[in-house]
């Protein structure tokens, strides 16, 4: 569950107004949210990444509810986002990024997937929920 809520928090992005999202982005980073907003092609991306992420969290949320049913996929998702965490470190620590939001997203894939990966072998005796 904790996967798919990390995920899932993207779907604000999809429905705010441009000015809203980028502004929320400024307190996570040091950009000017008009700068971006006036942008169609940055306000496109915006969704486009949005809604991405969003759909990631959807299939985590479908694993989360029914383990034993998708046990199968479990070793992968918990790989994808050990993957995706190391990608965020390497680059994080390339660009030189500060702490924030940096230092949480590598956490909470890391953790994520690594939780994951650990617990899953439990997901043989979880009930199926049909």
């Amino acid at each position: 569950m904790y996967a798919a809520l990390g995920w899932g928090i993207c779907l604000v992005g999809v429905f705010v107004p441009a000015k809203v999202a980028f502004g929320m982005l400024e307190h996570l980073s040091a950009i000017e949210p008009e700068l971006f907003a006036s942008d169609p092609m940055i306000d496109y991306w915006l969704r486009m990444a949005a809604g991405a992420f969003s759909l990631v969290g959807a299939g985590y949320l479908v694993l989360a509810v029914r383990p034993r049913r998708f046990r199968q996929a479990l070793p992968f998702a918990g790989a994808f986002m050990v993957l995706e965490g190391l990608v965020l470190a390497a680059h994080g620590l390339r660009l030189g990024l500060g702490p924030t939001p940096f230092f949480g997203d590598v956490a909470f894939c890391l953790a994520g997937g690594i939780g994951i990966l650990c617990t899953m072998g439990s997901a043989k005796g979880a009930p199926d929920h049909r």
